[in-house]
């Protein structure tokens, strides 16, 4: 918890800090007088004056403010005048306001770079044995295939496929769009060595509903993940594996006579080993250093998310296979750029989706859910962070540039009226839209923070 409360606040103030500096540099420099640079919300906590500006951190650390020399907000001195925003040209306002979400897409790009360049380590898309009946399955998928590259209707060439990451996001863009993917695969032993040349699968994504693409899509296509050798990791002492014998380091031969392909499947069977509400015994042919041994293990069961699931309560599967992902110095910015693009467009592509009713609403998240990714992520390293930090920052960044009154896009919109009819959006009607924007951000707030409670206590 410790550790999640202080990523997330580090989250939060870094991509703050960004999005108002943004703002803050673009006043400047269109000679805008800036009188207070503010970290969070309510009662100041700290404060410092350097030169004309007045720099705070306040107590609720959600947001922040640029607040500039304003005529519509207090009287301004006729000697300043010129340096009052609405006093500003068009094209200079528009600026100010634009350098927000645009500094947050900026900073996406040099954290994206850097964790390029700097290399991260991932999952091997290495497949394990799809769920049988599955989409996967009937476009001939197996375990131990690798996936080489991908292609859509939409791509010129093959996507290269380097991770199991970069091979999810490429299933959420295409299925996203309603289309079709092909995929060149490979099979490779766990020895490492290639046993097949390069196959052709189709995925028809088309059939699936663009309303379900959402956390549960690699369930839905029948893709189970990594492939992870079936052997038995530690075992729980006095647990249905210990008292039957088991070890760790004991590779599974067969379970009641069946082999198979990978852990995957294993923890599949036992999962079934459920009768009429009882578990039934599991005759497994384990590796023991040479010496084949036959074992008798009678799973329990065990409530997971209120329900009863059979457990032998050890772990099994090695250790899945895990690549370093590294670009030099021109590729890894020019992927960075590549990937701060896409993940904007799907972005606006999703929610303009949700608003329509073709995506589900269930994808909409919230400060729980960042709060526990971010905490997730710092887990695992720095690297993993930044790339986390990159994305909340691209979304962020495209939330801000959204046409919504409260938001910075709902600005623009303001400036781009005033650009075609030659005169500012009456005062009347910036109440009113006004109004309409905070009602619009609370009920998307509201909806963000039930799915994260949602997923919290596992109703999603």
């Amino acid at each position: 918890m410790g550790m999640t409360f202080l990523a997330f606040l580090v989250t939060i103030a870094v991509l703050v800090v960004i999005h108002e500096y943004g703002h803050y540099r673009a006043a400047v420099a269109c000679g805008v007088k800036v009188l207070r640079f503010s970290v969070g919300f309510g009662r100041v906590l700290w404060s410092r004056q350097e030169g004309e500006t007045e720099f705070v951190v306040c107590a609720l650390p959600f947001g922040g403010y640029v607040k500039m020399l304003d005529e519509r907000e207090a009287p301004v001195d006729i000697s300043e005048r010129h340096r009052a925003f609405n006093q500003k040209k068009l094209w200079q306002r528009a600026c100010v306001v634009a350098a927000g979400p645009l500094a947050n897409l900026a900073l996406a790009v040099v954290l994206y770079a850097g964790v390029n360049w700097a290399g991260v380590e991932e999952l091997s898309p290495w497949m394990a044995q799809p769920t049988a009946g599955s989409m996967a399955e009937k476009a001939g998928l197996r375990a131990q295939d690798e996936v080489v590259a991908v292609k859509s209707p939409a791509d010129d060439e093959w996507q290269s496929i380097r991770s199991m990451t970069d091979f999810q996001w490429h299933l959420t863009r295409v299925a996203l769009n309603g289309l079709p993917m092909d995929m060149q695969v490979r099979t490779r032993r766990p020895d490492g060595m290639v046993s097949s040349g390069v196959r052709t699968l189709s995925l028809p994504l088309n059939e699936i509903m663009v309303a379900d693409v959402d956390a549960k899509l690699l369930d839905r296509v029948g893709l189970n993940g990594p492939f992870t050798e079936p052997l038995v990791d530690e075992v729980v002492p006095g647990g249905p594996a210990a008292r039957a014998g088991l070890q760790k380091g004991d590779r599974v031969l067969r379970v009641d006579g069946r082999a198979p392909t990978d852990a995957t499947q294993l923890r599949k069977w036992i999962r079934s080993s459920q009768v009429n509400g009882q578990t039934q015994p599991l005759q497994f042919e384990v590796d023991r250093k040479g010496q084949v041994l036959s074992l008798a293990v009678l799973p329990v069961l065990k409530d997971v998310q209120g329900q009863q699931v059979p457990r032998i309560e050890a772990a099994l599967g090695a250790m899945p296979a895990i690549i370093t992902v590294q670009y030099g110095v021109w590729d890894g910015l020019t992927l960075a750029l590549s990937h701060t693009w896409d993940v904007s467009r799907l972005s606006v592509e999703m929610l303009g989706k949700m608003v329509i009713g073709q995506a589900s609403i269930k994808n909409l998240s919230g400060p729980i859910t960042i709060a526990d990714y971010a905490g997730k992520s710092a887990e695992m390293g720095w690297i993993p962070y930044l790339g986390f930090l990159a994305l909340v920052s691209v979304s962020l960044g495209v939330l801000n540039l959204l046409p919504l009154p409260v938001l910075d896009g709902g600005h623009l919109m303001y400036y781009l009226f005033e650009a075609v009819t030659g005169r500012p959006v009456s005062d009347a009607w910036l109440e009113r839209l006004q109004r309409g924007g905070v009602a619009i951000m609370l009920g998307m707030m509201s909806l963000a923070i039930y799915n994260d409670l949602a997923r919290l206590l596992g109703a999603h």
